[in-house]
């Protein structure tokens, strides 16, 4: 299990602290991954699986999904860096397996192993990149483009059919995803359906014609 960590197992110098202190920990779907409390003293990769993260508005109970993590992400870097509790909830989409470390342990590579920081910060860069990306959709491209973007990004390249990341999301999940409601996004998704683009089945989405997706994209 421990070789699917995104570290080189072998050659690190962590790999004491790796067999000293890695639990595997193993969440059916739908169950909440640890606290935000407890998400201050632990630090996990993803080994298998799907986890969603998101906030609920305290006032309204409103949920806003936030991202969709899976095999080779890790969290919490926020906390990780500025030892202050993070308000995000995470839910198994799956059954999810995790490696799980003491963060204190974790800190301690950042110092010590650069091979790890190397990879923490190249870590970091993509959820800036991913971050200002989503801010530039949201000014710059209509909810038709980002739904087609969200679509094309999370293509299953073993299987073109079916989007792997947001397959069997709800419609208020991937409409959180794009920054609209689930009454918009269902007309757009109609829209789509009916260019002969994408074919829906309850709650999974498939991609009908790749080349019509890319076409489309190029226009916007």
């Amino acid at each position: 299990m421990l070789e699917k960590l995104p570290i080189d197992i072998e050659q690190s110098t962590l790999y004491q602290d790796i067999e000293r202190y890695g639990k595997v920990e193993l969440f059916s779907k739908g169950r909440l991954i640890f606290t935000p409390e407890e998400m201050c003293k632990k630090f996990f990769f993803i080994i298998d699986g799907r986890i969603k993260i998101s906030q609920v508005n305290s006032q309204n109970g409103k949920e806003q999904t936030l991202k969709i993590l899976t095999h080779g992400d890790m969290y919490d870097v926020v906390t990780l860096l500025d030892n202050k509790i993070h308000e995000n909830l995470l839910y198994s989409l799956d059954k999810v397996t995790l490696i799980v470390f003491p963060i204190e342990v974790v800190k301690g590579w950042i110092c010590k192993d650069s091979d790890f920081s190397k990879l923490l910060f190249s870590y970091i860069a993509k959820q800036f990149r991913d971050i200002e990306e989503l801010a530039l959709d949201l000014s710059f491209y209509n909810i038709s483009t980002r739904l087609l973007k969200l679509i094309s990004k999370n293509i299953n390249q073993a299987n073109q059919s079916k989007p792997n990341l947001i397959h069997d999301l709800s419609h208020e999940e991937i409409a959180s995803l794009i920054g609209t409601v689930r009454k918009v996004l269902n007309r757009h998704i109609q829209t789509l359906k009916n260019d002969g683009i994408i074919d829906v089945n309850h709650k999974n989405i498939k991609l009908k014609d790749t080349q019509k997706l890319l076409d489309q994209l190029s226009l916007s």
